[in-house]
């Protein structure tokens, strides 16, 4: 029997006027032979008719205004309302959120204050590592291969090795068991410990691209607490089905990260759920540097440790951590070109709207950086730099190859870094990179391959213009294969060739092991096709250079 995926189904508001309650029932009482009701739910027909339907029509009251939504389901040859019904509680959970924000209400975060920002102390860290170290893995801190590539001593803190992929798990596990232990001594004690943590909840609910939501999906699993999450609409597929998988409410709103924490707050007050921002809460701050405090323990002295900066939660706790422990370290941030938001608050002196474009790190894509991370760390850190999208494919590249290491976008900037030549003041330094996410799209992680040879001059195209005669075509691939070189993908043109009538344009992908084997690939079609043409190879070469030096 087959399922009906959500993505077939078309939904469509009642165009003249909502479906009321009571139309509701009198439409059930005269047609009850062909009307399957569940919940406020209603299949227009029986398991008898479907097969001689187009579409199945369902209205759906919804749990938020009393209204009705029509849905229309496309018939398959193998439907039934056994796998109609499947779909119900994905349907009616859907139409019970509102569309829209009501704008009388009034969206405030008390953790996170623009007016009054925090800025977390070591105690609040040191505080937070007893805390959690029953929950959170203690992650490798190792040597890299890549060391001598890049001229410098590379330690990389895997932190994507975490139970959900990222260091995330950190500031999310701290901030729910606070959440119990206030609400425990309030129990005991009869007496609010703490205002700011509530004690009479539903769950609690979060805005997050994916790493933030599977850490607070898993963690609120493992403590019973109820977790809803808000994903903006880039939000890699992967993650959303994982955080489905630990129990949590998905919910995608929002173009960008702003968009959906709006969204999430709104939902936290009408539903009584406590909102955890995922990169400004304190808690949250505080229990992310605790990966400061075990690289301290794993490396004993180094000069510097580069940080990829998103919201700034990350950098600012690991940065009051390392200099508490190793104030001589210089700590270095690392942002995505696409979305310099934290390059754009130090320019501005605090925290200000940034554009956000669609990313290889698309976790480190948040238009505006947390008030209480940028208060905490604006002061302490040494230098934040941007990382194009060239070579954070490359650094995803470089991890898998050498490092054996899946690393999303996100997670591999920081190396980026290193590899755009971004920080040439640490060649022959010891410096520690968090590698601080795993979550990568299969489908992105393919793109990024693709890219990251590109960059590498491992992926070459260029174009030769032939004579369109037979023998033509054998002769270029017999030279390829001469040279060694493996062809991905050929293209013949002759529609929009400038020259003569019995030329055509041949345009080839191929695959080289090195730049040095690229350039004798390209001397050689020189000497033999003049007008042998390669299409970005200097802006390439420029961008995989820094590294190879």
């Amino acid at each position: 029997m087959s399922s009906i995926s959500a993505n077939s189904i078309h939904a469509k508001f009642a165009s003249d006027e909502d479906y009321e309650p009571n139309n509701k029932n009198e439409k059930s009482s005269n047609s009850s032979q062909n009307t399957l009701n569940i919940q406020n739910v209603k299949l227009g027909t029986s398991k008898s008719s479907i097969e001689s339907l187009e579409h199945i029509p369902i209205s759906i009251s919804s749990t938020h205004n009393g209204k009705y939504q029509d849905y229309q389901i496309p018939v398959s040859p193998t439907l039934s309302c056994t796998t109609v019904s499947s779909m119900i509680d994905e349907l009616r959970t859907e139409s019970s959120f509102p569309d829209i924000i009501d704008s009388t209400h009034k969206l405030f975060d008390p953790n996170c204050d623009p007016e009054n920002p925090i800025e977390v102390k070591f105690d609040e860290v040191l505080s937070a590592r007893s805390i959690i170290q029953e929950s959170i893995d203690k992650t490798p801190c190792k040597k890299s291969r890549l060391s001598s590539m890049c001229n410098m001593e590379i330690w990389f803190k895997k932190d994507y090795l975490q139970y959900t992929g990222s260091f995330k798990e950190r500031g999310a596990s701290h901030a729910l068991l606070k959440l119990l232990a206030n609400r425990e001594k309030h129990i005991n004690s009869q007496d609010i410990i703490n205002p700011k943590y509530p004690i009479d909840f539903e769950g609690v609910i979060a805005a997050s691209a994916g790493n933030h939501a599977l850490a607070l999906a898993y963690h609120g699993q493992l403590n019973n607490i109820p977790v809803t999450v808000v994903m903006p609409k880039y939000a890699p597929i992967m993650k959303i089905n994982s955080c489905k998988q630990f129990n949590a409410q998905v919910i995608v709103r929002g173009n960008d990260l702003t968009e959906s924490k709006q969204y999430a707050m709104y939902l936290a007050k009408i539903r009584n759920l406590v909102y955890i921002n995922g990169y400004d809460h304190r808690d949250i701050i505080a229990g992310q540097g605790t990966t400061g405090i075990e690289i301290c323990e794993q490396m004993g002295q180094f000069d510097a440790i580069i940080i990829p900066v998103g919201g700034g939660g990350l950098i600012a706790g690991v940065a009051v951590a390392i200099k508490q422990l190793r104030p001589n370290a210089m700590i270095i941030g690392a942002e995505a070109v696409r979305c310099p938001s934290f390059t754009n608050a130090l320019k501005a002196g605090k925290p200000t709207h940034t554009p956000s474009y669609s990313s290889l790190a698309d976790g480190l894509a948040v238009p505006v950086v947390g008030v209480n991370a940028f208060e905490t760390a604006k002061n302490i850190i040494d230098k934040v730099v941007t990382v194009n999208e060239e070579h954070i494919a490359l650094a995803i590249l470089r991890l898998l190859e050498m490092e054996k290491a899946v690393v999303e976008g996100a997670g591999a900037c920081g190396f980026a870094a290193v590899l755009a030549n971004l920080v040439p003041e640490l060649i022959g330094k010891r410096v520690v990179i968090l590698l601080c996410g795993g979550n990568i799209d299969t489908s992105i992680l393919g793109r990024c391959m693709d890219r990251g040879l590109a960059a590498d001059g491992r992926l070459v195209r260029f174009k030769v213009t032939l004579l369109d005669r037979p023998g033509g075509i054998a002769q270029l691939t017999n030279y390829l294969f001469t040279v060694g070189v493996s062809l991905k993908d050929i293209f013949h043109e002759r529609a929009w060739v400038k020259n003569d009538i019995f030329s055509v344009d041949v345009k080839c992908v191929v695959e080289t092991k090195d730049w040095e084997h690229t350039f004798l690939l390209k001397d050689g079609l020189k000497q033999r096709y003049p007008n042998a043409r390669f299409e970005d190879l200097e802006d390439k070469m420029m961008i995989s250079r820094p590294s190879l030096h």
